[in-house]
């Protein structure tokens, strides 16, 4: 078994942005608009902003308490759209559910799209145009390639189908310099172990700690764990831990290649951030 490490091919990445930002005229400008106090958002957000520092970003943060109004919350993602020393910016989820989260991310200017989140950059990766590709996905694909894992031909199965992760990963896989068999399942999925299984290459991002089991896979598999669900913990100082949805100590044994949580895909999900940011500002 061997260790796919987010947090070593995440600091190479960050090198060679570094290097590109040195070159150019401005430092790239990446915002972040961040609601509430939600720890996992807070934690991610202070990790964006140091990896901005690294990279010889420009980084800015604007708080609002979890009331904040949806009407409030528009108009600065307007400024924004119009503010013409950001190059992009993301607004962090989730949002409280007084605010209708998708409104949120329609609003945002698909040219400073940075997540990748709005459905004219989610339809140009579709139709195979250039667009600006959700960070997570782009994120584990970059992980596939550095690691030299065979993807043509092989069977992709991804555990969950939502817009941020599942949906753009499956088109991802299975477009041209990809070329991955893709199956997609869900909650509804039946026989879902029969279809795991056949995996050669297993992503999880379903968010439910420890749901992928040894049973689940075939010797040799490739696992991608996408999960970052906070549990508990009496052997931590802040008294929780961060659970991928793959059981890793028992599926490991069986994997050829795995990520870890953390330090698995969560750096090259800001990475991808990053990447996409450096050419927001190159296309302006």
């Amino acid at each position: 078994m061997q260790l796919i490490d987010g947090k070593k091919t995440s600091a190479e990445i960050k090198a060679e942005i570094a290097e590109e930002v040195k070159k150019m005229n401005r430092k790239p400008h990446l915002a972040a608009v961040l609601v509430g106090h939600d720890g996992g958002s807070e934690t991610y957000v202070a990790h964006k902003i140091k990896s901005c520092e690294e990279v010889g970003f420009k980084s800015s943060l604007i708080r609002f308490e979890d009331d904040v109004t949806e009407e409030e919350l528009l108009k600065t993602v307007e400024k924004l759209n119009n503010d013409s020393d950001v190059d992009g910016f993301i607004v962090q989820l989730p949002l409280p559910k007084h605010i209708d989260e998708q409104k949120v991310i329609e609003a945002i200017d698909p040219k400073k799209d940075v997540d990748g989140f709005h459905p004219v950059n989610l339809g140009r990766l579709v139709a195979g145009l250039d667009s600006f590709v959700s960070a997570t996905p782009s994120g584990i694909v970059d992980l596939l390639k550095r690691y030299n894992v065979e993807t043509s031909g092989k069977h992709c199965v991804i555990i969950g189908r939502s817009n941020i992760v599942g949906r753009p990963l499956s088109i991802l896989m299975s477009q041209k310099d990809i070329d991955a068999t893709v199956t997609v399942c869900h909650s509804r999925t039946e026989n879902l172990k029969d279809i795991t299984r056949t995996a050669d290459i297993l992503v999880a991002a379903i968010g439910r700690p420890g749901f992928v089991t040894a049973d689940m896979v075939k010797d040799g598999v490739t696992v991608i764990d996408v999960g970052t669900t906070r549990v508990k913990s009496d052997q931590t100082k802040s008294g929780w831990k961060l659970k991928g949805d793959v059981d890793f100590d028992e599926v490991s044994k069986k994997a050829s290649l795995i990520t870890p949580v953390p330090g698995g895909v969560g750096p090259m999900t800001i990475c991808s951030l990053l990447k996409n940011t450096l050419k927001a500002a190159k296309q302006r």
